[in-house]
């Protein structure tokens, strides 16, 4: 497998970016799903809570690299070609998931710093980027919270979409993306 992408599948790094990057959305979500089941206050949920703010830090810089690898080099080709809805659509929802891992940890940071928290990030801390607001921190942890859920739905739309093609259209759209060489 070659680190680029080629006419018929993804390079080493397209693939190994965009499943660390399903790894790591998964880990944040799962810290802040967790948390709920610690009391507040207790190590382990405050813990949970800095994990999930390093993580989500850590998405946006991984979605960074990877928008940079996504532009610079060109997608294959879908075998058999799929319809232009499809495209359409498939454009879109990749759209949405980019907008989604670069604006989710934006908008946390945001939300710490107008709680007046620095956002932890691995031994570092990163500015506090505004004055402490309640009001602000309230409307961007509801905005927050609320693309967080449709954050689900669009992972889900992905996973199905890709299970469409697999199953029902039987083309290569996720076989393109496998860890693993496939063979027609």
């Amino acid at each position: 497998m070659t680190l680029r992408n080629t006419s018929t599948r993804y390079g080493s790094l397209a693939i190994a970016l965009h499943w660390a990057m399903l790894l790591l959305i998964a880990l944040v979500y799962l810290c802040i799903e967790m948390r709920g089941y610690f009391p507040k206050g207790s190590a382990t949920r405050d813990a949970l809570k800095t994990w999930h703010f390093m993580l989500g830090s850590s998405v946006f810089v991984l979605a960074t690299v990877r928008l940079i690898v996504h532009l610079a080099d060109r997608a294959p080709a879908i075998t058999p070609a799929p319809a232009r809805w499809q495209r359409i659509a498939s454009s879109s929802v990749h759209l949405l998931l980019y907008g989604f891992m670069l604006v989710m940890p934006v908008l946390g940071w945001l939300l710490l710093g107008s709680e007046g928290r620095s956002v932890p990030f691995f031994g570092l801390q990163l500015p506090v980027p505004m004055g402490e607001s309640a009001a602000l921190a309230g409307q961007l942890e509801e905005i927050h919270e609320t693309i967080g859920s449709a954050g689900y739905a669009l992972i889900g739309l992905h996973a199905a979409a890709a299970i469409f093609h697999h199953v029902i259209r039987r083309d290569d759209t996720l076989r393109r993306m496998l860890p693993w060489p496939h063979h027609t």
